[in-house]
């Protein structure tokens, strides 16, 4: 047996995103006008990226638009897992959910469900209505923005932890 299926994991399929998947539909699907009529707090902060800052990195743009699964699956990576991406694949399932749900015209939801995560995550302005807003009207602009996003809120994260001492490394005591 593949050390991988131990832990949930049977190639691109983790069990334990899908179950995360499935508690946040049923979240949703428990408490609809809950969601809709959701906002950020007044202490909420802005975007450190624009919607339209799409095209920069070029291969961020190029890789959506043309694998707008892959982008969705790293951002997911990077929200719910490791900041860092330790231990991400490309192919994952947040990948495959996407691919699959793009074949009946819901991506949107699905994009809009993650806007939100980060929104909530990094403490950041919008409402539910601009989730689905941007998430229908120019998805590869929001995919893009999210990954940005949240790949310089965990920079900054990963900033704060700062110099840890190493309980290896010592000096030698010096003699008197």
């Amino acid at each position: 047996m593949a050390s991988g299926t131990q832990h949930g994991n049977n190639g691109p399929i983790d069990n334990n995103d899908i179950n995360d998947w499935k508690a946040r539909f049923n979240q949703v699907l428990a408490q609809p006008s809950e969601h809709l009529n959701s906002k950020s707090p007044e202490s909420a902060q802005s975007w450190h990226n624009g919607f339209f800052e799409c095209f920069n990195p070029i291969d961020t743009c190029l890789i959506t638009w043309c694998l707008p699964c892959v982008t969705f699956g790293k951002t997911h990576h990077r929200l719910r897992k490791s900041g860092k991406l330790d231990g991400y694949e490309p192919i994952n399932t947040s990948c495959l959910l996407f691919c699959g749900s793009s074949c009946f015209g819901l991506h949107w939801f699905l994009t809009a469900l993650q806007r939100a995560n980060l929104r909530e995550k990094y403490h950041l302005q919008g409402n539910c209505l601009v989730d689905i807003a941007t998430a229908c009207c120019c998805g590869c602009c929001d995919l893009v923005q999210q990954d940005k996003e949240a790949e310089h809120w965990e920079s900054k994260r990963a900033d704060d932890v700062g110099y840890t001492t190493n309980e290896e490394m010592t000096f030698p005591k010096q003699r008197a």
